[in-house]
């Protein structure tokens, strides 16, 4: 077998450090995109053209690589779909990324096929004045398209939800620059009208919540897992993520069939995905929180070390238009975790850790990765989840 080239679109850390392992396998890989939440790279977003994007990507590669690939939620999951179709490759439809990622839509598909897992939820359009939503406060509210949960929190009342949409001029082009190539993408693919310029309000939801990581192969569902997420008491950011679950085996059955229903709405028949869902203790019941046609990168590696089987190794096999093996139970380690450190005060990191630190603990834990997200004093106050 000779080399496979692939292009990646819009990389993160994580990718960069996974695919750096595999390219000694026989793989060559091409990078293009921009880092959104790092400055300078991400100053290219005011001048970022997705049909240009896309056009450049279509005569520079064409007949030169043989799969892409994208874990990027914002931008490159839907260019990748489209560029794979233009190109005659293994791919996802752009209809089916579009009606995953709209959050607004996918809720209108998921009500169909399970309705009692279907958060009660309404769109909420900038373009019109604000009045507080039909289904009552308090409530949550995100955006119909966003990344790393950006602007998605609980609002008790008219007031907050006026305060949280009251953007500066610098924030109200910076949310236009990143929605605007989604919103050019949407009609020449799908008939939705509802662009991504708005917000959903939904039902609070409150219990455990998970995380489902699997891919589809030519329509089948295949589950990785099931991973426990652990918020910081009283709050909804994240402190880790924990595989496997604690969950006993009639509840991920169930969780597993409802994940096949969700991802057969949504008419995805390609690639990664990754769904989040809230279980409620007392009842058993389930509701859904997102689905995202990607895959969880930051949550993955947890499967390499406790099952034995490499996501990534998996998602280039599947762009490359072969099945790949899931296995389970075979790696070393009965159990592994993902950490999110952060703080609470609005200050920052007291400390930022050097980079002869960094090498010192990757020589002492060689399978360790740590990834620096750093925000300090007004960039906190958009914080991400």
């Amino acid at each position: 077998m000779g080399v496979r080239r692939i292009l990646v679109l819009f990389p993160k850390d994580w990718d960069r450090i996974e695919f750096d392992r595999l390219a000694a396998e026989g793989y060559r890989f091409h990078y293009e995109g921009f880092d959104l939440f790092r400055f300078p790279d991400n100053a290219r977003l005011l001048t970022f053209d997705v049909h240009r994007f896309i056009a450049r990507l279509l005569r520079r590669y064409r007949g030169r690589i043989d799969a892409v690939v994208s874990n990027n939620e914002h931008f490159g999951a839907l260019i990748a779909a489209v560029l794979a179709q233009r190109l005659g490759l293994p791919g996802a439809d752009p209809a089916a990324i579009i009606a995953a990622q709209h959050k607004y839509y996918a809720r209108c598909l998921l009500q169909g096929v399970a309705p009692e897992a279907t958060p009660r939820f309404e769109a909420l359009p900038y373009d019109r004045p604000l009045q507080a939503p039909a289904l009552g406060f308090p409530c949550f509210v995100k955006p119909v398209k966003a990344t790393y949960s950006v602007l998605a929190r609980r609002v008790e009342n008219l007031a907050q939800l006026q305060a949280l949409l009251r953007f500066s001029p610098l924030e109200r082009l910076i949310l236009g620059r990143l929605v605007r190539p989604f919103d050019m993408l949407m009609p020449e693919y799908t008939p939705f009208t509802l662009g991504a310029r708005a917000m959903i309000a939904e039902e609070l939801l409150d219990g455990m919540q998970l995380n489902i990581d699997g891919f589809v192969d030519r329509g089948q569902v295949r589950l990785l897992g099931i991973v426990d997420e652990v918020m910081y008491p009283g709050t909804q950011a994240f402190m880790r993520f924990e595989y496997p679950t604690r969950l006993d085996a009639e509840t991920r059955g169930r969780v597993g069939s409802l994940v096949e229903r969700l991802i057969g709405a949504l008419h995805l028949e390609h690639g990664f995905f990754n769904v989040e869902l809230m279980l409620d203790p007392a009842t058993g019941g389930l509701k859904v929180i997102e689905i995202n046609p990607r895959m969880a990168s930051q949550i993955v590696n947890l499967y390499r070390r406790v099952d034995g089987c490499d996501p990534y190794r998996m998602l280039l096999d599947l762009a490359l238009g072969e099945t790949p093996r899931v296995e389970h139970g075979a790696g070393e380690f009965r159990a592994a975790a993902s950490f999110v450190m952060r703080r609470f005060d609005g200050q920052g990191p007291a400390s930022v850790p050097s980079a002869e630190q960094i090498d010192a603990m990757h020589r002492r834990y060689p399978d360790a990765r740590l990834m620096l997200y750093l925000k300090r004093g007004a960039s906190l106050a958009r914080e991400m989840k």
